[in-house]
C-alpha cells in the first residue's frame, strides 16, 4: 500500500465488486474438509495442535481444507500462548497459505478459505500492535466475505466469518469510528446476528463454531446466560477431553457468578502434555479463588500464570491481584509493597483490567477493606455472606465520595444476586443520584448502576424507563470500565 495514496483512494481500492448474478451453489459446491482434515479440525477445537498436525500431514497440502485447518492451528496456538516471538511466523505461514490459493481456481471453498485466513492475519495483526495493517486486512476480508456471500448465496460458513465481522464492526465502542469511517466500514449488527443465527442452525463443518460464537455474544451482549451456560456444558459433557470446551465452562460459569461450579471444571479439565498450554485458565482460577477467600491459592495460581504466559495483557490485573490477596490476607508490609510496584512494569493499556489496575496504582486511593472483601464475595456468587460483610461498613460523614458510592452499588448487586429486585433498584438509584449530588466523579459505579437499572427495566417491559437508563449510562465520561458499558449500553437500545 503506497503511503501517498488518498483517503479517497484506498476506500474506493477496498470496495467490493459484486459479481452480477449468483453461482448456483448446489452445482458448485461440497464440503469444506475431508475427513482427515475434518478430523484435524476437532483436534484444533480441543486445543491439541500436535494432534491436529499429525493427521494434516496424511492430507494433500494445497488443498484448501488442509491450508484451513493448518491455518486455524497457528491462529489458536498464536491466540492463548500471545507469544510475540510466535508472530511473524504466523504471518508469514498465512502469506504462503493465500499465496497457494491464488493458485486454484475460485469456488466457494476456495473463497472462503482465503476469507477466513485472512481475517486471522488481520486479528493477529490488530493484537500485536499492528493497527494500521490489520485494519486494512480486515477492511479487505470484509469486501471478500461480502463477495463470496452475494455469490454463494447458500454457502452457509461464509454467514460464520461474515456475521462476526459484521457484529464485531457495528458494536465497537464509539471510540474507534473515526477510522471505520476513514476505512469505509459500516457493518449492521442486526445483519450480524442474522448471518451467525444462520450459521448455528444449518449443519455444516464449522456449525459448532457457530453456536458458541452467537451464544457467548447472547450471553455477554444480550444477558442471556441461560442457553450459553447450558450449550457449553452439554459440549464438554459430549467431548470431555476437549479442553477449549472445559475452559468456555470455566469462563461462562466465572461469569455468571457460580464460583463452585467453576472451580469444579477447571478442576476437572482435560491437561497433559497434548494439549496447548492455556496460562489464562491459572489467571481465572486464582480470581475463583479470591472470590472464595483462598487467598494464598490465589496467590500462587497467579504467581503460575504470570511465569508461564507470553503475552503482556493481563499482567497488570495479575500483579493487582497478587497486591490484593497480600493486602487483605496480612502479609508484611514490604510483600504488598512489592506486588503494589509491579503494577507499574512496563506493559500495555489496553484491555479495561490493566487500566483498572494501573489507575489504582497510580491514583493510590485507599480501599476499604470491608468494602473489597465484599466485592469479591459478590463477584463470587456468595451474596448472603457478601450482605453479611457490607453490614459491618458503617459509613460516617467523614467517609470518602467513592467509599459512599460503592456501598450502595455493592449492595445492590447483592440485592438482585439475591433476585431482590425492588431492593436492587433502589440502590441502584440512589448509587446514580449520589454521584450526580457530587458533580459525577469519575468512577464506574454510578454508569453501572445505570446500565443495571436499563436491564430492571427491559425486563420489566418498562421500555421508555430501559431507554432513559441505557442513554444515562452512555453520558457519563470517562470512567474505569467505559468501553465495555457503553457498548452493552449501544446494544441494549439497539434491541430496543
Amino acid at each position: 500500500m503506497s503511503t501517498s495514496a488518498s483517503l479517497g483512494e484506498i476506500h474506493c481500492a477496498l470496495q467490493p465488486e459484486l459479481p452480477t448474478q449468483p453461482t448456483p451453489l448446489e452445482a458448485a459446491v461440497g464440503p469444506v474438509l475431508s475427513p482427515g482434515a475434518r478430523r484435524a479440525y476437532a483436534e484444533v477445537l480441543k486445543l491439541r495442535i500436535p494432534a491436529a498436525g499429525q493427521l494434516l500431514a496424511a492430507e494433500p497440502a494445497s488443498a484448501p481444507g488442509t491450508l484451513l485447518v493448518a491455518d486455524c492451528a497457528d491462529f489458536v496456538a498464536l491466540m492463548i500462548s500471545q507469544d510475540a516471538g510466535r508472530y511473524e511466523a504466523a504471518i508469514a505461514a498465512q502469506d504462503a497459505r493465500l499465496a497457494m490459493l491464488e493458485k486454484i481456481p475460485a469456488s466457494a471453498v476456495r473463497d472462503y478459505t482465503q476469507a477466513e485466513i485472512r481475517l486471522h492475519q488481520a486479528v493477529s495483526q490488530l493484537v500485536f500492535n499492528h493497527e494500521l495493517r490489520g485494519a486494512w486486512n480486515l477492511r479487505q476480508t470484509v469486501g471478500l466475505l461480502q463477495t463470496a456471500a452475494y455469490r454463494y448465496p447458500s454457502f452457509i460458513p461464509l454467514r460464520k466469518s461474515l456475521g462476526m465481522c459484521q457484529f464485531g464492526i457495528g458494536s465497537l465502542p464509539e471510540g474507534y469510528h473515526w477510522l471505520l469511517k476513514i476505512l469505509g466500514l459500516n457493518s449492521s449488527v442486526e445483519e450480524g446476528l442474522q448471518n451467525l443465527t444462520l450459521a448455528a442452525t444449518r449443519p455444516h463443518d464449522f456449525q459448532t463454531e457457530s453456536r458458541i460464537v452467537l451464544a457467548l455474544i447472547q450471553e455477554t451482549y444480550y444477558k442471556r446466560p441461560a442457553d450459553a451456560v447450558a450449550l457449553m456444558e452439554s459440549l464438554r459433557h459430549e467431548q470431555p477431553d476437549n479442553l477449549l470446551f472445559s475452559y468456555l465452562v470455566i469462563s461462562l460459569n466465572k461469569r455468571q457468578h457460580h464460583t463452585d461450579d467453576a472451580l469444579a471444571a477447571y478442576r476437572a479439565r482435560p491437561t497433559g502434555p497434548a494439549y496447548l498450554p492455556v496460562a489464562y485458565l491459572h489467571h481465572m482460577a486464582a480470581d475463583l479463588l479470591l472470590y472464595q477467600g483462598d487467598y494464598r491459592g490465589s496467590e500462587a495460581e497467579n504467581q503460575q500464570f504470570l511465569r508461564e504466559y507470553r503475552g503482556q495483557h493481563y499482567r497488570k490485573d495479575a500483579a493487582f491481584k497478587l497486591y490484593l490477596v497480600a493486602w487483605l490476607s496480612g502479609q508484611p508490609a514490604a510483600t504488598v509493597e512489592r506486588y503494589r510496584q509491579q503494577i507499574n512494569l512496563a506493559g500495555p493499556l489496553i484491555l479495561e483490567e490493566d487500566i483498572y489496575a494501573q489507575r489504582f496504582y497510580h491514583d493510590a486511593l485507599p480501599l476499604n477493606l470491608t468494602l473489597t472483601r465484599a466485592r469479591f464475595q459478590t463477584d463470587g456468587g456468595y451474596y448472603q455472606l457478601a450482605l453479611s460483610t457490607l453490614h459491618k461498613f458503617e459509613p460516617s460523614s467523614s467517609t470518602p465520595t467513592r467509599e459512599q458510592l460503592e456501598l450502595l452499588y455493592r449492595r445492590a448487586r447483592v440485592w438482585q444476586g439475591l433476585l431482590r429486585t425492588d431492593s436492587a433498584r433502589l440502590d441502584y438509584l440512589r448509587t446514580v443520584r449520589l454521584a450526580a449530588a457530587l458533580g459525577r466523579p469519575p468512577y464506574y459505579f454510578a454508569p453501572q448502576a445505570a446500565l443495571q437499572l436499563g436491564y430492571l427495566a427491559q425486563t420489566a417491559g418498562q421500555r421508555a424507563a430501559a431507554k432513559t437508563y441505557f442513554e444515562q449510562a452512555l453520558a457519563y465520561p470517562k470512567h474505569e470500565y467505559k468501553n465495555s458499558t457503553d457498548q452493552k449500553a449501544k446494544l441494549a437500545l439497539r434491541e430496543l
